[in-house]
């Protein structure tokens, strides 16, 4: 690698190691020329599918649409910032791991319900009802009582 300072061509790795889960590899560097060290980030560059849509429409994959959908399921419930974002980070990485050029929304959809069972229950409630389309009060008790069983 280049070095940022100097332009020399090749450096040295000093020290290696993992950052973001397991999901980076973070390389503290050092130029042979000018001394002068830094630091890398290695990660594994993988596609995220463009979403199809019911209605048969193609769009790239949009992570605000996807944080705006948890911001407002988790609305005033108690779950820190930092566990939406782990909860963001693995959608992401289930969608680049399927290898698929397309997914469909349902599948997203699906991720985000997953997600938001472990994270809250109200908030997987609120979702569902949107996601989907509850049309009366038997189906909140109908997927409230699922939730009594798989715990």
């Amino acid at each position: 690698m280049r070095c940022p300072f100097c332009s020399t061509e090749d450096t040295k790795v000093v020290d290696s190691r993992l950052a973001a889960d397991g999901y980076q590899i973070r390389r503290r560097r050092e130029c042979p020329e000018c001394k002068e060290r830094f630091t890398t980030f290695e990660s594994a560059e993988l596609l995220i599918p463009y979403i199809v849509k019911n209605n048969g429409n193609r769009e790239p994959f949009d992570e605000r649409k996807l944080r705006t959908s948890l911001s407002r399921a988790l609305e005033k419930r108690s779950v820190h910032t930092e566990e939406v974002e782990k909860a963001i980070h693995r959608i992401i990485l289930q969608l680049q791991a399927t290898g698929e050029r397309e997914v469909s929304s349902k599948f997203v959809g699906d991720l985000v319900l997953n997600e938001l069972k472990q994270l809250d229950k109200v908030a997987y409630i609120r979702f569902a009802s949107v996601y989907l389309s509850f049309d009366d009060i038997e189906e909140f008790s109908k997927e409230i009582e699922k939730l009594k069983l798989d715990q």
